[in-house]
């Protein structure tokens, strides 16, 4: 019984142990701006989740600040709109900006 209950805790605390992951790295960058044009680089994450410092290479260099709360990282990078990424359980950023019309999906390297 004890066996089952110890397996049964592992089951559910993994999620968890997995968004405590750091995303610190570097990603490659596949997007889509408002304008239906598309772009690629890298994105170098640094810090820890309660400050991430992001760094995008396309051509034109952006710097950012962002937060994580759970799967969500909220991104000011100093337009209007943040970007926002939803965390995927293979390590990917999905992402918007733009108020939605802009794409973006980091891919660990």
């Amino acid at each position: 019984m004890t066996r089952r209950i110890l397996f049964a805790l592992v089951l559910l605390l993994t999620p968890a142990l997995a968004l405590a992951d750091s995303l610190a790295g570097t990603y490659r960058v596949d997007g889509r701006n408002p304008d239906g044009s598309s772009y690629a680089g890298t994105v170098v994450i640094t810090g820890a989740d309660d400050r991430l410092e992001f760094l995008w290479d396309t051509g034109t260099t952006f710097r950012g600040t962002g937060v994580r709360e759970g799967r969500v990282v909220t991104v000011d990078w100093g337009d209007a709109y943040p970007v926002v990424y939803v965390v995927m359980p293979d390590g990917e950023l999905h992402g918007t900006w733009a108020d939605g019309y802009g794409l973006d999906r980091l891919s660990p390297r």
